[in-house]
């Protein structure tokens, strides 16, 4: 745990060679589902509401009820479950030159990363109890559990290292357990299909959940959004199967986050703080 600590550190202070960047906004909550908070350094703990602003260094907590959806400026995005906490250590990106770098610490639950354009350039990583997560270019779901940390694939290159070595992801559909930081990464396994069944129950809204859209409605078969138009929320066209059933589990994982990325029109957005 010590070289947990440590490992967290050292990437942190990799943003003395980058412009400043505390206090100032990394991203947005772009769904909210109800009992979700967030504590920007210095200030009290509040409610998230869409549209608020995420702040470099920020903790995000939801409760056993609460999910998250944060778009950066990168246009990556993390989908955060229920009982789950996180902090934005380090972000920091010039949109002019592409460059800068993204460090994220998981604690506790589970989460999932669609990278952006430091993700593209391998600056993404995503710091655990157990392992140091390096994403190239992908989409990848974290879990925490009592069984270790769950390292899932869904796209791209994914790098895990501890105090222990170092295993390179890169086949789609399957995943690393790590056990503790002293522990090595586990050989890479194939994602069951009931894995994959919890995750997306974990990581998607409930039908009577709305994403923190006042006015948002899918009374009718067919129909999403606010009178008629078409919101974050919902998919453009449903996405027929024409593969196996796990690639098929496994694309909906990916394609379930990038509707809600900020790709088309944002929700509408109400004041944060």
């Amino acid at each position: 745990m010590r070289a947990y600590g440590i490992m967290v550190v050292l990437l942190a202070m990799t943003a003395l060679t980058m412009p400043p960047a505390a206090a100032q906004q990394v991203g947005t909550a772009t769904a909210v589902n109800p009992l979700s908070e967030g504590t920007p350094p210095g200030t009290a703990t509040a409610p998230l509401t869409v549209g608020a602003r995420i702040i470099h260094k920020e903790h995000i907590h939801t409760t056993p009820t609460g999910t998250v959806q944060l778009a950066f400026l990168d246009k990556s995005t993390l989908s955060i479950a229920p009982n789950t906490s996180i902090v934005i250590n380090d972000f920091v990106y010039d949109p002019n030159s592409g460059k800068g770098h993204m460090l994220t610490t998981l604690t506790q639950g589970a989460l999932r990363f669609v990278g952006g354009a430091l993700s593209h350039a391998g600056e993404a990583s995503i710091a655990t109890p157990a392992a140091a997560v390096g994403i190239r270019g992908g989409t990848v779901t974290i879990v925490i559990d009592q069984h270790g940390v769950h390292i899932i694939n869904q796209f791209g290159i994914i790098t895990i290292h501890n105090g222990a070595g170092t295993t390179v992801l890169n086949r789609p559909g399957f995943e690393v357990t790590v056990l503790s930081w002293n522990t090595p990464p586990g050989q890479p396994e194939r994602v069951t299909l009931a894995e994959i069944d919890h995750l997306l129950a974990l990581l998607t809204s409930k039908p009577w959940e709305y994403g923190g859209v006042l006015g948002l409605h899918t009374v009718d078969i067919g129909a999403c959004g606010v009178l008629g138009l078409r919101s974050n929320n919902c998919p453009n066209t449903p996405w027929v199967p024409t593969d196996t059933g796990l690639n098929n589990a496994n694309q909906i994982i990916t394609q379930g986050t990038q509707f809600g990325t900020g790709t088309t029109a944002p929700p509408p957005r109400y004041p944060g703080r």
